[in-house]
């Protein structure tokens, strides 16, 4: 392939801080970094968040790239394959990367003055797509604005893809897919069946074009009908296990009963050990947070299968930021955890008996000897054994976040990750980037993670009706 043929991308400052590997993910096309740039690197390289940790691991990638270079080469343009960032990848055919390594000038309208860091990125693309008018030159950049600017003075910008998971939210995989009315006689004659102590097993024969994954969920449109989990899927058959039902009065968990077909799927896997990762998606007022409370409790309090619970959750604001919170670890995430609060004042009343202030107070304190409430600022390097541990607002966290924070799992560990893609806080997320839908995509196969995305909600008329209509 000819440099003509190459596009030449500009990366834009936010691309670097969202992900420094973006360097080797252009494939065999060359990627252009200016001086500003370099700039606000070196002006966010200080500190213990997420963004300033991979500013300094970008400047450490770009530091081997330009090791032992000269000034001659590094004006060429530095093959990106000089060093291999992950040995299992082939980077062979990866570009080149360029520096601005001389005064790159073209005007600007006078509404964009040049001083501004973005702006003379816009002025560097120019001058390089009047410099090289046979390549294809591209802006790269997080930045809504920084595009809409970029398309007002000619040059041609793009978002940066590589973190998306999905072309569009409405494919994300539900967990659950519903059956025919008929599909238990269809299917009954060649169906096996079998017991294994209270649980109940079936085997058919399913085509090629089968697209049912392990650990999906199979509604029947009938009440009364066939609903089951698929356990696995091998040479043409499919292996179900006849669910659970949570809905009836003598089935429920820590007094939570599933008020509707998505709940009682959810309440299946939240209430299986077998399963060590969960992830529920879902509108406000869907029930995420209070099944994951009740399933938590009911398995450590009464079951002991895991010895304590652990909260936790991304701490960004709604509105302005309320500042410095003083106090312990625990004190200083307590506003954060006002769904904890709201939902352990719901269960602690489940049972529906009339308990003193003093019997309250006593299950308050016993509760919060086995909740924790921990930040995800403190998550990294730790290890959790047989606890378990709830995951809320996942959906800002970025895939790389979520994965720091999944590997902290030790043997014994349950993760539950709740959230709503339609209500992303961070600013450089969206419903396809989320670390959520990351997960949610990834885990879909393994035979210990099970997904459910919530529908119908059940917090209250009210609740329903704004989250249709407003």
């Amino acid at each position: 392939m000819t440099n003509e043929q190459r596009r030449l991308f500009i990366l834009d400052t936010n691309v670097l801080m969202h992900d420094p590997m973006a360097l080797f993910n252009f494939e065999e096309h060359d990627i252009f970094i200016s001086m500003t740039v370099l700039e606000e690197l070196d002006a966010a390289k200080k500190g213990i968040s997420e963004v300033s940790r991979n500013v300094r691991e970008t400047n450490r990638l770009i530091d081997q790239i330009i090791s032992d270079a000269s000034f001659e080469e590094i004006k060429q343009g530095l093959p990106l394959e000089r060093i291999h960032p992950n040995a299992e990848k082939n980077t062979s055919h990866l570009g080149n990367l360029f520096f601005e390594t001389e005064p790159l000038l073209v005007e600007l309208p006078i509404s964009l003055p040049s001083h501004k860091a973005d702006n003379h990125i816009l002025q560097t693309g120019l001058a390089l797509k009047e410099r090289y008018p046979k390549r294809n030159v591209t802006l790269v950049t997080k930045d809504i604005n920084m595009r809409i600017k970029s398309s007002a003075v000619g040059l041609h910008s793009e978002d940066y893809y590589n973190d998306q998971v999905l072309e569009d939210a409405d494919l994300l995989y539900t967990g659950w897919e519903q059956l025919p009315a008929d599909f238990f006689e269809t299917h009954g004659k060649h169906m096996k069946s079998w017991q294994d102590g209270s649980r109940t097993f079936y085997e058919l024969e399913v085509d090629e074009e089968c697209d049912w994954h392990v650990n999906q969920c199979l509604i029947s449109e009938n009440e009364a009908g066939f609903n089951a989990i698929v356990r696995a899927i091998k040479d043409n058959k499919a292996t179900l296990e006849y669910m659970h039902d949570y809905g009836r009065d003598s089935q429920g968990v820590w007094g939570i009963h599933a008020r509707n077909p998505e709940q009682n799927m959810a309440m299946n896997f939240l209430m299986d050990p077998e399963i060590d990762f969960v992830s529920l998606l879902g509108m406000a007022g869907t029930g995420k947070t209070l099944l994951a409370l009740a399933a938590a409790l009911e398995q450590t309090l009464d079951q002991n299968i895991y010895n304590e619970i652990i909260m936790t959750r991304a701490t960004i604001p709604i509105g302005e930021d309320i500042g410095f919170l003083p106090g312990t670890e625990e004190e200083k995430m307590t506003p954060w955890m006002g769904a904890l609060m709201d939902n352990l004042e719901v269960l602690t009343e489940a049972d529906g008996s009339n308990t003193t202030e003093w019997e309250k107070e006593s299950t308050q304190q016993l509760l919060s000897k086995r909740i924790k409430i921990k930040s995800l600022n403190f998550m990294r390097g730790r290890t959790f054994q047989n606890k378990f541990i709830i995951l809320d607002e996942a959906q800002n966290l970025t895939s790389k976040q979520m994965k720091t924070l999944i590997t902290r799992a030790g043997a014994g560990t349950k993760i539950v990750c709740i959230g709503n893609i339609g209500q992303i806080d961070s600013p450089y997320l969206t419903e396809t980037t989320s670390g959520l839908t990351y997960v949610v995509d990834r885990f879909r196969n393994w035979e210990h993670g099970a997904h459910i995305t919530l529908q119908q909600g059940e917090r209250s008329r009210l609740a329903l009706f704004a989250s249709e209509s407003l």
